[in-house]
């Protein structure tokens, strides 16, 4: 791909970004590998951005890229997931502002009938994950971000081998891990750029307040241990308690990772969502300190494996098929593009930039 620039007002919906674009203050705002749509244009015009590099594709090129996420999206199961999930995200968001009023008692048992909707319309934990990636281009909010971990979270529980009953548990805990955020102003949870020191506090606040909308009602302590520790780390570098790995509970530490991954591969409002390699090699880089190695290393196991066989797009241009597995550096499979193997443990100058 060919790499020319435009000026901002140029830029139309579906350009990609070519290098990372900062602010005059040398805040990172775009990444490179961004694809434009209204919200980044936006974005770009807020922050006086006049001009920037885009990638020139080909027709052929823009057809290939299309063809993975448009036939997810026009197949048969996906619209009836989609469907399914968009109802259940609308009745939890009636259950969560019924719960945070206080004119509605939490239902658990409705809450977990909500959501086996969506879980049945998936065969498996695969295609779920798979039906997951059609709607990652979504905007986020608390309430798609808490179906997503809750979901993951049902996903993991089998990948462990847990019972029925913490499986359960596991899932309404991934449900209902980010309530406290509802109470926290909304300026403060959609501001599009970077955090004041005090604005964060008031974000971290959210694990305590999410503790204490649950701690009275009718829901299992490992739910409410959920919602209050879900940002704690195993070295002790997390809040609100800096609670190390013995003081952490079980189901909170699935959940911190599940947590984790679905932020960084979902859109936020202040970026867009990352290539899941990107967040695979986070999680290998630091994470094995910050996160139980026994939940994490099945995660990242698994979650690379239902992505073999999916078409990507490498840091240089060109797109290939993942073919094979590096067991000792998970973010970099082999490639196949066209009759070559690209070995990218061993290729450090590139990487794959997208799932296409």
């Amino acid at each position: 791909m060919e790499i020319f620039r435009v000026r901002t007002d140029q830029a139309v919906p579906g350009m990609i970004v070519a290098n990372d674009i900062y602010t005059m203050n040398n805040q990172l705002i775009i990444t490179k590998g961004t694809e434009l749509n209204e919200k980044v244009i936006t974005k770009l015009r807020f922050y006086s951005i006049y001009g920037f590099n885009v990638y020139q594709k080909s027709e052929e090129e823009e057809n290939q890229e299309e063809s993975y996420i448009q036939t997810l999206r026009n197949s048969q199961d996906f619209k009836k997931f989609n469907r399914t999930y968009v109802d259940t995200v609308n009745s939890v968001e009636d259950n969560f502002n019924g719960i945070v009023q206080g004119n509605e008692e939490i239902n658990i048992d409705r809450l977990l009938e909500e959501m086996n909707k969506v879980i049945n319309k998936g065969r498996n934990g695969a295609h779920v994950l798979e039906m997951l990636h059609g709607i990652r281009n979504y905007d986020d909010t608390t309430y798609i971000h808490s179906m997503n971990v809750s979901l993951i979270c049902n996903i993991f529980a089998g990948w462990l081998k847990l019972s029925d009953e913490e499986t359960k548990s596991l899932i309404l805990a991934g449900l209902l891990h980010d309530i406290g955020k509802m109470l926290i102003p909304k300026e403060i949870i959609q501001k599009p750029g970077k955090l004041e020191e005090d604005e964060f506090e008031i974000i971290k606040s959210h694990t305590i307040k999410g503790y204490q909308l649950l701690k009275d009602l009718p829901v299992d302590i490992t739910v409410k241990y959920s919602a209050l520790m879900h940002h704690e780390r195993c070295d002790g570098s997390g809040y609100p308690n800096g609670f190390v790995a013995n003081q952490i509970e079980k189901h909170a530490k699935i959940i911190a990772i599940a947590d984790v991954y679905d932020a960084m591969t979902s859109n936020r409002c202040y970026r867009e969502a990352f290539c899941p390699f990107d967040v695979v090699e986070n999680f290998e880089l630091e994470g094995f300190l910050k996160y139980d190695p026994k939940y994490l290393m099945i995660f990242l196991e698994r979650i690379v494996e239902s992505y073999m066989h999916n078409l990507v797009r490498l840091s240089d241009g060109r797109e290939g098929v993942v073919v094979m597995i590096n067991r000792l550096s998970l973010s970099r499979p082999m490639v196949k593009v066209g009759d070559t193997f690209v070995d990218l443990s061993k290729e450090h100058n590139l990487s794959i930039e997208a799932i296409i």
